[in-house]
This record gives C-alpha cells, sequence and structure tokens, in this order.
C-alpha cells in the first residue's frame, strides 16, 4: 500500500555543457525518457515523479552548487548523476555529508565508494578489467603494457588493478605516466610508448586531452605496427569526438553496447533512439545504462517500500534488482551497494562497436558497506 501524498523528487545532475557535454546531455535524455514512462502509467505509487535537471558543465565547483541546490532548493528524494569521480566527490559533500540524502552514481569508475547513503550503478574494476585483461592477452599474445593515464583517483586506482592482473599473468608493465586533464602535447609520452615497444596501451586520459592524444598515437604508427589500444570507457559517443582510423581496432569492456542484441535492449534502442535522433546516443561509458539502472532500482525500491521514507528505500535498494535493462538484467548485490550486470567486450571497426565477447554476468566484489 502507497504511504505517501506528493510527488517523488529527483534530481539529475550531469555535464549538459563542458568537455563531458555529450556524454551529459545523453544521460538527460534518458532520465526524461524513463521519468515520462513512469508518469504516463500513472507515476510512482499514484503519484507523478518530478525531475530537476542541473548542469555540472564539467567543473566540480558547480556541480557542487548544483547539488546544493537540489537538496537545499528542491529538497529532492534522491540524487543521481555525476560522470567523473572528482565530481562524484563534489556531489557528495552537499548531498550525502551535509543533507544526508540518497546518492545514485552511475557511471562506470573505480570502484571502492562505501557509504550507506551511495548507492553505485556502474561497472568497477572487477567487472572489468579482471575479465578482460587475461582475455585480451591470450587472444592477442600482448604482454608488455603502457599506462597513459589523467592525474585523479579513477585512473591511479584502475591502473593498480590492470598492474596486478597484467604482471600475474606473466605480462610487464613498461611505462605509468599521469597528465593533467587539460593537457593536450602528448609527444613525449608517445615517442617513450613507441621506444618502448609496448604490445598495449591501456589509456585513461579523458577529454579533453583524450582526441590529441590518439591523433598523436596514431601519427606514430603505434597501431600500424601491431600495437594495441584499449580504453574501457570509450563508447560509441567517444567514437563521434576522433577519426574512425585513430581507435580502429580499440579494445572496450563495459555492460552495454549499442551492438548488444537482446530484444528488449534493441526495442530500448529504437524508442531513444526514435525520440532523440541526433548525435547524443545511449551509450554504456557516457552513463547512459547506469542512468537507466539507477533510476530502474530506485523506482524498484520505493515500489516495494511503499513510502519515500528514505530509511524504508534504503533497505529496499539493497537488495532491488531489474529483470530487463541495457545489456541485460541487473541487480545489486545485498550490502555491496554495487550492482550485479553483464558484461561485454567490444572491438571498434569501421567507426562504430562490435562485441565480440560476452562476457555474462559479473559481480561487482566490492566491500560491503558499513551503516556503523
Amino acid at each position: 500500500m502507497s504511504r505517501i501524498n506528493r510527488p517523488a523528487r529527483v534530481g539529475l545532475i550531469t555535464d549538459q555543457t563542458g568537455a563531458l557535454s555529450f556524454m551529459g546531455i545523453a544521460n538527460v535524455n534518458v532520465a526524461k525518457m524513463i521519468t515520462d514512462d513512469i508518469n504516463a502509467r500513472g507515476g510512482l505509487l499514484g503519484h507523478p515523479i518530478e525531475l530537476y535537471v542541473e548542469d555540472s558543465a564539467t567543473d566540480d565547483d558547480v556541480a557542487h552548487t548544483a547539488a546544493a541546490r537540489l537538496v537545499r532548493e528542491a529538497d529532492v528524494d534522491v540524487v543521481v548523476g555525476g560522470i567523473y569521480s572528482s565530481t562524484r566527490q563534489a556531489i557528495k559533500r552537499p548531498v550525502v555529508d551535509e543533507a544526508g540524502k540518497l546518492y545514485l552514481y552511475p557511471e562506470q569508475y573505480e570502484g571502492q565508494e562505501s557509504h550507506p547513503l551511495i548507492f553505485c550503478t556502474g561497472p568497477v574494476p572487477a567487472q572489468q578489467v579482471e575479465p578482460f585483461i587475461p582475455w585480451l592477452m591470450q587472444e592477442t599474445g600482448a604482454r608488455t603494457f603502457y599506462l597513459p593515464s589523467a592525474d585523479y583517483i579513477w585512473p591511479h586506482v584502475l591502473n593498480k588493478n590492470v598492474r596486478d592482473v597484467v604482471t600475474s599473468r606473466g605480462g610487464e608493465i613498461v611505462g605509468e605516466e599521469y597528465f593533467p586533464l587539460d593537457h593536450t602535447d602528448y609527444a613525449r609520452v608517445v615517442a617513450d610508448i613507441m621506444a618502448s615497444g609496448a604490445d598495449v596501451v591501456f589509456n585513461t586520459i579523458v577529454p579533453p586531452g583524450l582526441t590529441p592524444f590518439l591523433a598523436q598515437l596514431n601519427d606514430a604508427g603505434f597501431t600500424a605496427r601491431g600495437g594495441q589500444i584499449v580504453c574501457t570507457y570509450f563508447d560509441e559517443n567517444f567514437l563521434n569526438l576522433v577519426p574512425a582510423e585513430h581507435v580502429e581496432g580499440l579494445y572496450g569492456c563495459l555492460d552495454y553496447y549499442r551492438d548488444v542484441r537482446d530484444p528488449f535492449s534493441v526495442e530500448l534502442l529504437n524508442r531513444y533512439d526514435a525520440r532523440y535522433p541526433g548525435s547524443a546516443m545511449f551509450t554504456a561509458g557516457s552513463a547512459c545504462s547506469g542512468t537507466y539502472r539507477a533510476l530502474k532500482l530506485w523506482e524498484a525500491a520505493v515500489t516495494e517500500a511503499g513510502s519515500l521514507d528514505q530509511d524504508e528505500v534504503i533497505a529496499a535498494l539493497d537488495h532491488a534488482s531489474i529483470s530487463e535493462g541495457p545489456g541485460g538484467p541487473a541487480a545489486m548485490v545485498p550490502g555491496q551497494h554495487h550492482v550485479r550486470m553483464n558484461m561485454y567486450i567490444a572491438r571498434s571497426e569501421g567507426g562504430t562497436f562490435t562485441v565480440v565477447k560476452n562476457l555474462g554476468c559479473i559481480d561487482p566484489q566490492e566491500p560491503v558497506v558499513t551503516t556503523a
């Protein structure tokens, strides 16, 4: 039985302007599509969902201010959003630490976020690096890896996972370097990559530095000499940023690609494309799939709780599941605040991604969240 007498209020923060606007616009589209679908079916527990959207502008200070506005002025029941891990921390301060509100983070990231009020709905290293790197080493014979990276928490933690997996299988990390997010001149590190003879470049450089790095790596002839580029966050929206030849053969590992052909994923993609034609595509690395899961798992939790009471919703969210979603079903692993989901390896071919391996359903293997 429903025990609410007002609309549910959802706050979304994402980059509608700035370096990651091509990602954020798609996330807004997904949130609008889901909330419109729920409202068209009579709302949540008999009341409409009100969606409040804020632009984080690829600027953590802007994200912090936007998050504070959502909890102080709109008094939302839940906040969804953030792309960079630093943005997650900027949102966390006013939403979680100060207001004590529920926060759902939808992007693939480095893992290790552990807080009673935070649930994460994108993949983590145990779902990306740990199944993918052994497959890559076996399929391509790669043994030496170079790790060019942006200098923030996600690349540092992800690279540690890469190092552990590669070295445990007899491989070697031949280079690991970190650059500011706005760095654009990669001539020296590209020369080092070529001199090292690395089989694989495992890239965690992000926009705006991503495009010049890939261009300079291509001009140096890295892939022409047989090198493999790996970028676990790279999706179809990122393919719009670079010439196809700069990423031909690039491997990624995500929870969804547009090439995934199960009936629900196909139907969802067709509905999205019909409603939002254009360059802001429904993808995984851009957090669309995680945004979809966040909102649908929260809907399931509120429905089970029959209430917007935060403690009751959190208790239900801890084991919430959806039988259908982009890439397949998904479920919170009780106690971990992270999602068990299907994972896929894909390869860039002719300007699009082709799924080359369905890894099946993989657990996040995150620590149990303590409530004390």
